[in-house]
């Protein structure tokens, strides 16, 4: 299977996926250079049933370059017909959203890391603008 990154790219210059089901149009920017996976704390907050926080914290290098003790939880969520659930890390990078809020008019709720992409088998092809799910 095969679907568009073309949207947000036009839109922002950044690869983002939209989440459906529970989570329902959830952002995410699905970046290959992050080794965790991210959920910003003000969207935790708001579903904060919908998640099962784990034990565990993580010392996360945040997007202003400062490491923070996060919470970690367990989160599923929809994309294009299909769940996910994987862990995520929830980071507080309020500043940094509302930057990139501002200059590009989309909201992020989080991120996608090379860890997701490879569990869950998805290679992301710039030549043609696509992600595309094997399996």
């Amino acid at each position: 299977m095969e679907f568009p990154l073309t949207l947000g790219l036009q839109k922002t210059g950044l690869p983002l996926i939209v989440t459906s089901g529970k989570l329902k149009n959830l952002c995410f920017l699905v970046d290959t250079g992050a080794t965790h996976n991210v959920l910003f704390t003000y969207v935790f907050e708001h579903f904060k049933n919908e998640f099962k926080v784990l034990e565990e914290h993580q010392s996360t290098m945040g997007i202003e370059g400062n490491y923070k003790e996060c919470p970690t939880i367990e989160a599923t969520f929809t994309f294009e017909g299909i769940d996910y659930t994987s862990t995520f890390t929830v980071l507080d990078a309020t500043n940094a959203v509302a930057q990139i809020q501002e200059e590009t008019g989309v909201q992020i709720h989080g991120i996608l890391s090379t860890d997701f992409l490879v569990k869950n088998k998805w290679i992301l092809d710039f030549d043609r603008l696509t992600i595309k799910i094997t399996d």
